[in-house]
């Protein structure tokens, strides 16, 4: 959590790329548009209205592009997202503490850029409200453990396109209803003297949708079901208090209807702590 009246600010880099993908259950190569690259510099920021109640907000501006095929790729800002964190609890639990928290988010897309052009599309264009919660346990010798879940309801999307084919039928309107999503996450690492360092692991579920037809393009209410697994680095240099330095690398073990992507993830966060007056 950051601490009342702390700004927490930065940019941070990521380049996620995939040769192979799922269609369906099937793997499949990407003969025809060859390597996908979707490279992304997201603003982020972290207030602390109080000790326990934090308000963060997050824009990206992504670029993709193929190395094989005609198709070009697209470049723009996406969605902000904004959200409300809030410690649930924190207390002393045997030889560490337990902290628990709780958010919810909503995502607004800003950017004039179409859903309808997958893989190539910068997002899909939807509204979202999620909500997330999660534990987070730490001993006194710096090792810690985590986990979370969240749900996230999606808005209908709009096509520039009259009708649309999915899941076996044809639709005969631009709009489509797009499915809900759940994700879990869990970490454990080490958390001490200026040094986090941890391994990963998150599942998403989508909780519906149809998978992509053979020999056609995505299709922005696919199922798309991923397990990813990593490794995240934070760096807190003594010589430059309130720096934070980030870096991070995923890859996709397994699928359905999304890339087996490598994702490398560098960024650097700066902490401003504003004083009242009295202060």
């Amino acid at each position: 959590m950051m601490p009342k009246r702390n700004f927490c600010t930065g940019l941070m880099y990521s380049s996620d790329q995939w040769t192979d993908y799922w269609e369906g259950t099937r793997k499949r190569d990407n003969e025809n548009i060859g390597e996908v690259t979707t490279t992304s510099i997201t603003y982020m920021g972290n207030y602390g209205i109080t000790d326990r109640l934090n308000v963060i907000a997050m824009l990206p501006y992504i670029k993709t592009e193929a190395s094989g095929g005609t198709m070009t790729g697209m470049k723009g800002i996406q969605d902000l997202t904004v959200a409300l964190k809030y410690q649930l609890v924190s207390q002393e639990a045997g030889p560490g503490t337990l902290k628990a928290f709780g958010a919810l988010s909503y995502t607004q897309p800003l950017g004039n850029y179409t859903p309808d052009f997958l893989p190539l599309s910068i997002g899909l264009r939807s509204k979202n409200i999620g909500y997330r919660i999660n534990a987070y346990y730490q001993i006194t010798s710096g090792w810690f453990a985590n986990a979370s879940g969240g749900y996230t309801w999606r808005s209908n999307v709009r096509l520039d396109r009259s009708s649309y084919y999915t899941d076996g039928q044809l639709f005969m309107t631009n709009e489509v209803e797009m499915p809900n999503v759940a994700d879990v996450f869990a970490s454990a690492g080490y958390n001490k003297n200026g040094i986090q360092a941890e391994l990963n692991v998150m599942v998403q579920r989508t909780l519906g949708g149809a998978d992509i037809r053979r020999q056609d393009m995505p299709f922005v209410s696919n199922q798309m079901d991923f397990v990813k697994g990593g490794v995240l680095v934070m760096y807190y240099p003594k010589f430059v208090p309130n720096l934070a330095i980030r870096g991070a690398y995923a890859y996709t073990f397994s699928g359905r209807n999304v890339g087996q992507s490598t994702t490398i993830t560098a960024g650097v966060l700066y902490t401003f702590k504003f004083l009242t007056s009295a202060e």
